[in-house]
This record gives C-alpha cells, sequence and structure tokens, in this order.
C-alpha cells in the first residue's frame, strides 16, 4: 500500500476516539460550560473626573491632535460587553479612567503635588460595536499610594 500521507494518519491514528472528537466538535462548545455572572454593582469611585476633559475619545495616549504621547508602558485593554444569555450589546456606553505615570488622576482631588502628565488623557469613552467589543489604548497602571494607603495597579 502505497501511503502518501503518512503522517497525517498517524497523528489522526494516535488521537484515540477522544481527541477526534474534540477536533470535530462544534465551536464554542466550552464556552457554553460558562457561567455568566453580572459585573458587581460599584459606584463612580473618588476619582471620576470632577471635569470632563475635552478629548474623551479611546486613545488616552494623545489628547486631540497633539504629537507628543503619555510617558508610561503602553497597553491595550479590549473585552465584550455580553447579556446574561451571552449575547453581544451593541453600543453598551464603556468607561475608563486611570492614574498617569505620576499616579494623578483627572481630579482636582486626585493630582499629586509633584505635577502630573499634561500629555496624558486619563479618562476615555467608547461605544461597543455589533459583537459587543470595546477597545482603549493606554498606559499599563501603576501602583501609587494615595492618602497614605498603599494602591494597586487598576483600572476603575
Amino acid at each position: 500500500m502505497n501511503d502518501r500521507f503518512p503522517a497525517r494518519r498517524q497523528f489522526l491514528g494516535t488521537l484515540g476516539a477522544s481527541g477526534a472528537l474534540a477536533l470535530f466538535t462544534r465551536r464554542g462548545l466550552f464556552a457554553e460550560a460558562l457561567e455568566l455572572k453580572p459585573t458587581a454593582s460599584t459606584t463612580e469611585g473618588p476619582f471620576y473626573p470632577d471635569k470632563m476633559p475635552l478629548d474623551t475619545d479611546n486613545d488616552l495616549l494623545i489628547i486631540n491632535d497633539a504629537i507628543t504621547p503619555a510617558v508610561g508602558e503602553v497597553s491595550h485593554l479590549t473585552g465584550r460587553v455580553l447579556t446574561m444569555t451571552g449575547q453581544p450589546v451593541r453600543n453598551a456606553f464603556v468607561e475608563i479612567w486611570q492614574v498617569d505615570s505620576t499616579a494623578s488622576y483627572v481630579h482636582t482631588g486626585g493630582r499629586q503635588p509633584t505635577g502630573n502628565d499634561r500629555n496624558f488623557q486619563g479618562y476615555g469613552r467608547f461605544l461597543t460595536d455589533s459583537k459587543g467589543q470595546y477597545y482603549f489604548r493606554t498606559i499599563k497602571p501603576i501602583s501609587y499610594v494615595h492618602d497614605g494607603r498603599n494602591r494597586l495597579r487598576h483600572l476603575p
């Protein structure tokens, strides 16, 4: 017998029943086993902007048409907004706000006495697409101290 595809046949032969079944089941089979839980209810937090910046798009590294980007490690934040049944939510309003590289917020009570990064937008918003997806370009959050308490890296 002339076997033109011995590697493929050997591979399929070694899979066994469970491996072959996994290759040919429908996409998302394991996703159904995930338990969808609603996002916990939260408040805006103490440093939600008390005065909205002029630029509120989803790119927090560049303010309006400036050419100087914010200081910090560039990060891309993505995700999806879904209903409890796993359906995408279109046009959901997603917003983020965070400290800059100096640990300052876009809030009068959240600025560091040493100054802030004037090139960092600090706040952004995005409407989800038809698949419920959102995207932000920002900096990697830093750990900082506020009111004598250590704050770990986080986004509200």
